[in-house]
């Protein structure tokens, strides 16, 4: 089956970071991608043209790189990025993460077996050493579990995913939410109809760590958190119970200090009880 790779890189990701994803998505991968759409979310620092430049001439036609004159944001480079992408089938990957040597193989896999629209899996979550697991995200397997998961919490790992370009465009694209471009998309594409489902191991070890954690706390998160929220009950994916639920568990945790924030995140995440 062929399929396509969308990545959206910009000026403040790491070179090197930058490099080792793009190995495991072609060099690693026993089944490898017909085409790697890479949109360049405005210019470059030097390193990354650098790396770049690598790539372009090691892939020749097989690496598309779409240039954005601004930065736009993710959620708007990838609707972008989705245009160039050739095939039904996108796979998504963030460029400092690392994609394991069967992911794409094992994904294809699910969309020959069964009849959904979108197949994600868990990640395995590290700090420097992609060797060294920190923590997982484990979200569900099958399509109703991840119905109910949905309105807990992310149901499916970004980095991870794989889905048909139909079915997004379907429920319009990712759309601005700061924060919850993803998260935003997997709902409406929920009450669109599509169908999910999580392969019930790591195809992805994600760069997380402290980092990500002050990402996803403060005053800022907690008001982007609670517009998502809101827009969830607008659209009818929460009702108004279910909003209140939320933004009594979330929001005040969101505006807790650091440190009782980073020992909750250190022992859910070994759990792998979070999955957004």
């Amino acid at each position: 089956m062929s399929f396509s790779v969308l990545l959206s890189i910009y000026h403040k990701e790491n070179p090197a970071w930058f490099d080792r994803s793009m190995e495991s998505i072609w060099d690693d991968q026993g089944v490898k991608p017909s085409e790697i759409v890479l949109v360049k979310d405005g210019p470059l620092n030097t390193g990354l043209d650098s790396v770049l430049e690598k790539w372009k001439t090691k892939l020749g036609d097989v690496l598309k790189c779409v240039p954005l004159e601004n930065n736009v944001g993710l959620g708007h480079a990838l609707n972008i990025g989705m245009e160039y992408c050739s095939h039904e089938l996108i796979a998504r990957m963030d460029t400092d993460d690392v994609a394991k040597p069967d992911r794409f193989e094992k994904q294809l896999a699910i969309f020959e077996k069964y009849k959904v629209d979108v197949c994600g899996s868990w990640v395995s979550e590290f700090n420097d050493l992609e060797e060294k697991i920190t923590g997982w995200r484990r979200p569900p397997e099958w399509h109703a579990e991840i119905q109910r998961y949905s309105k807990f919490r992310c149901p499916v790992n970004h980095p991870s995913v794989m889905y048909k370009k139909k079915a997004v465009e379907k429920a319009g694209g990712y759309k601005e939410m700061m924060f919850f471009e993803d998260y935003y998309l997997w709902a409406r594409m929920l009450l669109s109809g599509a169908v999910f489902y999580n392969i019930q191991e790591s195809l992805v070890h994600m760069r997380a760590g402290l980092g990500q954690l002050e990402r996803r706390s403060g005053r800022m998160y907690a008001v982007k958190e609670l517009a998502l929220f809101n827009e969830f009950k607008k659209m009818g994916f929460f009702s108004v119970l279910r909003f209140w639920i939320m933004v009594a568990l979330r929001i005040p945790v969101r505006l807790m200090p650091r440190s009782i924030v980073r020992s909750i995140y250190v022992f859910l995440r070994k759990s792998g009880g979070l999955a957004g």
